[in-house]
C-alpha cells in the first residue's frame, strides 16, 4: 500500500481523517492527492499533493478514494470517465447511499471496461481512529485490490466485509447513524443525572467515562453483551431496577423501530441518488 498513489476527490473531514491514518501508518505523504478547492488546511498540516482539478489529479493514480457529497457525485463521476484509460485505478466510495451499479454506470463501466469499485460506510469516529466502516466489492476486485482497500480503511479503525450489498442500508442505519445514537443516550444520561443532583461537568465527565470503559470492556470480551450485562446485574439491585424500567418502557421496540425507519431512508435516498 505504501507506494500506492491514493488521490481523494474530496477534502473534507472523511478524506481529512483517511489522509492522517494513511500517513501514521507509514504511507508516503508524496503518495497522496487531493482534489478540493478547500484543501489548502490538509497542505498546510501535512505535506501532500492538493489540485484544484479533479482530472489531474487522478493522472498515475492506482486508487481513486470518491469522497464528495452523494449529491454531487454523479456530476463528478461522468467527469472523470472521460478521463479513464486501462490499467483502470481502484475506486473506493465512501459516499452514503451510492450503489455499486450507479457508480460503474457513471465512470463509465461496461461490458469492455471492468471496472474494480469497493463501496464503503464508513462512520464518524473515524475522525479519531476509532471508526467502524463496512465495505463492499466489485466482482472485478482482485485479491490485490482487495487487501488495499481494507488497508486504508484499517488506518481508522475497525473494518468489515459485506456479502451482500443490500446489507450496506442495514450498516448505515446501525454503525453509520449509531453515533448519534449513542450521543443521544449520553445525552439524556447527563440530563438525567443533573436532575437528580449532580454538577453538569461531573455528569458529564462520569457519563462518558461509563461510555468508553463498557465499549472497551465489551471489545475487549469474548462475551455477547447480553451476558455482559448479567455479568454487572446483581439479582435485586440497582442496575436490575433501573434495567427493568427501561425494558418495561419498550427499548428494544423503539430501536427496532428506529433503525428499521434509517434503513428505509437509506434506501430511497440509493433510489432517489440511482435515478440521476
Amino acid at each position: 500500500m505504501k507506494k500506492n498513489i491514493i488521490t481523494f476527490i474530496g477534502g473534507g473531514n472523511m478524506a481529512h481523517s483517511l489522509i492522517g491514518g494513511l500517513i501514521q501508518t507509514g504511507v508516503v505523504p508524496e503518495n497522496l492527492r487531493v482534489a478540493d478547492p478547500t484543501a489548502q488546511p490538509l497542505a498546510a498540516q501535512h505535506p501532500i499533493n492538493c489540485y484544484t482539478d479533479n482530472i489531474e489529479a487522478i493522472q498515475g493514480a492506482h486508487v481513486i478514494v470518491l469522497a464528495v457529497k452523494p449529491q454531487i457525485m454523479p456530476e463528478v463521476t461522468k467527469a472523470l470517465s472521460v478521463a479513464l484509460s486501462p490499467p483502470y485505478p481502484l475506486f473506493i466510495s465512501i459516499a452514503a447511499g451510492i450503489r455499486l451499479h450507479d457508480l460503474n454506470h457513471w465512470l463509465g463501466g461496461d461490458s469492455k471496461h471492468k471496472l474494480s469499485i469497493v463501496r464503503v460506510m464508513p462512520n464518524t469516529p473515524a475522525l479519531v481512529q476509532s471508526g467502524a466502516s463496512a465495505l463492499f466489492a466489485s466482482k472485478h476486485v482482485n485479491k490485490t485490490q482487495h487487501e488495499l482497500a481494507e488497508n486504508i480503511l484499517r488506518a481508522v479503525g475497525l473494518t468489515v466485509w459485506l456479502e451482500d450489498e443490500t446489507h450496506m442500508d442495514i450498516v448505515t442505519a446501525l454503525s453509520g447513524s449509531g453515533p448519534a445514537y449513542f450521543f443521544l443516550i449520553m445525552e439524556v444520561l447527563e440530563k438525567a443525572a443533573i436532575n437528580l443532583g449532580l454538577s453538569q461537568e461531573t455528569a458529564r465527565l462520569l457519563t462518558l467515562q461509563t461510555a468508553f470503559g463498557s465499549a472497551k470492556m465489551a471489545l475487549e470480551s469474548q462475551e455477547d453483551a447480553a451476558s455482559l450485562r448479567t455479568k454487572v446485574t446483581s439479582k435485586g439491585g440497582t442496575t436490575e431496577q433501573a434495567l427493568q424500567v427501561l425494558q418495561q418502557g419498550g427499548l428494544q421496540t423503539l430501536f427496532d423501530d428506529a433503525l428499521k425507519a434509517a434503513q428505509q431512508r437509506a434506501i430511497q435516498l440509493a433510489e432517489e441518488f440511482g435515478a440521476q
